[in-house]
């Protein structure tokens, strides 16, 4: 980094902002575009409510998703930490997986995964061809569109598990049209408030919308009142809980050791911090729930190896990112800096969307705070940094554009923080 960087369907149904919508001509699902106008195919800008003409399109295509054995991944936070875990220990035991995640890291093929890989561009465009052919043009938004071309990928590769995870909410996204074989909510926050809801307790109903009737659920760490509605869900399906801290739980010792389903002493994770230890537990929990039989050395192997992009994750000495991009994730990564880096502050450099509370994230962030400098990034949602600066309650900050950062090795703990698309510029740009 350069010197002068560090000196003194109606609402519910509307997927989040990177998921489902363009803004200012910038496609907000990369690629997207260039498949829809290969294979004539129109998005429908009209938002309706419910999941109709998603299960409309998958009857036109013969409903690729009743075909699949699905673990459906739903929360505010720790969703691909959680599946990255789930697919590692898949993959060492040998299994083939397909996973369906958002957003984008760079551009939609990362969206849908085969084996850890990226769906090739051939077989995307195999897959449109086949939607073109269903008469699916002008059906669908885009997000949903994505939706079905995954499971028809997923038919057509036909991997052993799919593991699936929910663009926002639960009840009435798009992917909520299966009948998994565990239902997994990894934790809720105030997020997306404006669609789903500014409480808890109405948050957590949308995302409980995808416990289905008799599939078992498990529960990450979330508070007494997201509990209580998870479970008075469940009692009226009928489902089995699992809940973190009372039927499984992470012990934490020399070793950490996973108890729950099964009993597996984990060697040290790549993915650092507490919440991490949890988001592995749930983990493991689902794939027990799901009939997976898990052993000790491939379980060990997966963990000890796997990561995810932009969670904590190192780029250079003393430099890391990580998308922490709301309130809850902010106060994730802060436990994470205090477990690694006890007693060091930190120079914040952080880039946000204008739709994040990022008032409160910088609260939060400012304990650990040296200095603060505050990123312009091309998105068309992207908060101003002079708005950040406005609202820092710390004297030391400063204001940079993403093409002024050069991520090189630094003598002191140095990280960026926030959106995605943020940390996409960077890395591309380096």
């Amino acid at each position: 980094m350069i010197q002068q960087l560090f000196n003194p369907h109606a609402t519910f149904a509307i997927l989040d902002l990177y998921l489902n919508i363009s803004t200012g001509g910038i496609p907000l699902i990369p690629k997207l575009e260039e498949y829809k106008k290969q294979f004539d195919i129109e998005s429908d800008d009209a938002i309706i409510p419910g999941l109709d003409a998603i299960e409309e399109a998958l009857a036109a295509v013969l409903n690729p998703e009743k075909d699949l054995r699905i673990i459906h991944v739903a929360g505010t936070n720790g969703k691909g930490s959680t599946i990255a875990v789930m697919e590692a220990v898949l993959r060492a035991h040998g299994f083939t997986t397909g996973v369906f995640s958002s957003p984008a890291i760079l551009d939609i093929h990362d969206q849908i995964r085969i084996n850890g890989q990226p769906i090739k561009p051939d077989e995307l465009a195999y897959v449109f061809e086949e939607m073109e052919a269903a008469g699916l043009s002008g059906l669908l938004t885009d997000f949903e569109l994505l939706t079905v071309a995954a499971f028809l990928a997923f038919r057509n590769a036909a991997p052993d598990y799919i593991l699936l995870e929910t663009g926002m909410g639960g009840k009435f996204d798009s992917t909520n049209v299966v009948t998994p074989l565990v239902s997994v909510i990894t934790s809720i926050a105030l997020d997306h408030t404006g669609f789903l809801g500014d409480t808890i307790e109405r948050i957590t109903s949308h995302k409980a919308g995808i416990i289905k009737p008799h599939i078992p659920v498990v529960i990450g760490d979330v508070t007494d009142e997201a509990r209580d509605v998870i479970i008075a869900q469940a009692k009226q399906t009928k489902s089995l809980v699992r809940v973190y801290g009372e039927n499984f739980y992470m012990e934490v010792g020399d070793v950490e050791t996973y108890r729950g389903m099964s009993t597996f002493e984990l060697p040290t994770r790549q993915m650092k911090g507490p919440h991490q230890a949890i988001n592995h537990a749930v983990a493991l929990e689902a794939l027990s729930l799901a009939g997976v039989p898990l052993k000790q050395r491939e379980v060990a192997r997966a963990i000890a190896a796997v990561q995810l992009p932009y969670r904590f994750q190192k780029i250079a000495e003393n430099v890391y990112i990580d998308g922490a991009h709301n309130p809850a994730a902010a106060a994730m990564l802060v436990r994470t800096i205090e477990e690694q880096f006890p007693g060091e502050k930190v120079d914040w450099i952080v880039g946000m969307l204008n739709t994040k509370d990022y008032e409160k994230t910088l609260k939060i962030l400012t304990p650990l705070a040296n200095s603060f400098t505050f990123v312009d990034f091309p998105h068309p949602q992207a908060a101003k940094a002079q708005d950040l600066q406005a609202v820092c309650p710390v004297e030391n900050s400063c204001i940079l554009s993403s093409r002024d950062i050069e991520l090189t090795a630094q003598q002191t703990v140095h990280v960026i923080v926030g959106s995605l698309y943020l940390l996409n510029d960077l890395l591309h740009e380096n």
